[in-house]
């Protein structure tokens, strides 16, 4: 998105999954963008509670939870604030551990998995998608459980993840491409969070890390992986 923008500021620009794009500076203002970009957000702020929520209904006995973000990412603090505001109600203690080299990943998950009832909520950065091998063959080493914040984590064998429907992010960006074409500009097209959010759960990854998936989560999930 960046080099897109600073290549035109009159070519309209449509996106889809994005973070934050008022903190990435690509629009001014969710409700009126005022540029020539506008679309569609990954998430809201709240889904972060939602992630921790998820982890203690499969996990109860969690106690201690890293949140693996990278400090890069403008997201993740703010991610990062709802993880741990939610945190004193559902008794579980709360960590942020930066995320940038694979050497990070390796010690975070060592340092979590030195005393019991541990966990793990791995945030949307570019260096969790890079590093995404280490991030799910390391908590299934250890024994721990882990939220992820996409599906295709979940298919190539993470325990769980909740996030926005993919598919029907772009299908809405579609749908700003044509009102564009007909004369709508983007300046003047609010920034939509998603409308759609899935669970994806996968059993055989459970079953490894001797969890029990409730009936309650397996019957709202919108896939699940055997």
């Amino acid at each position: 998105m960046g080099p897109l923008l600073q290549v035109t500021h009159t070519l309209p620009i449509v996106f889809a999954i994005v973070g934050d794009p008022v903190g990435a500076g690509f629009v001014d203002s969710l409700a009126r963008p005022g540029g020539n970009a506008t679309g569609f957000m990954s998430y809201e702020y709240g889904i972060g509670g939602k992630w921790l929520e998820l982890l203690k209904e499969v996990a109860p006995g969690v106690t201690r939870v890293a949140a693996l973000r990278d400090p890069a990412t403008p997201s993740g603090a703010a991610l990062f604030g709802v993880i741990q505001a939610m945190a004193s109600s559902l008794r579980v203690e709360v960590n942020h551990v930066n995320v940038r080299e694979a050497t990070d990943v390796g010690r975070a998950v060592t340092a979590l998995a030195q005393s019991a009832n541990g966990g793990l909520i791995v945030l949307p950065a570019p260096s969790t998608v890079i590093h995404r091998d280490l991030i799910i063959e390391l908590p299934a080493q250890y024994r721990l459980p882990g939220v992820y914040f996409e599906s295709a984590l979940v298919a190539a064998g993470g325990l769980m993840s909740y996030g926005q429907d993919t598919t029907d992010q772009f299908r809405q960006a579609a749908g700003y491409v044509d009102r564009i074409l007909k004369g709508e500009k983007p300046a003047e097209l609010p920034v939509q969070a998603p409308t759609k959010y899935e669970t994806v759960i996968n059993l055989k990854t459970a079953k490894a890390l001797g969890l029990e998936i409730p009936q309650t989560v397996l019957a709202r999930a919108d896939e699940v992986i055997e």
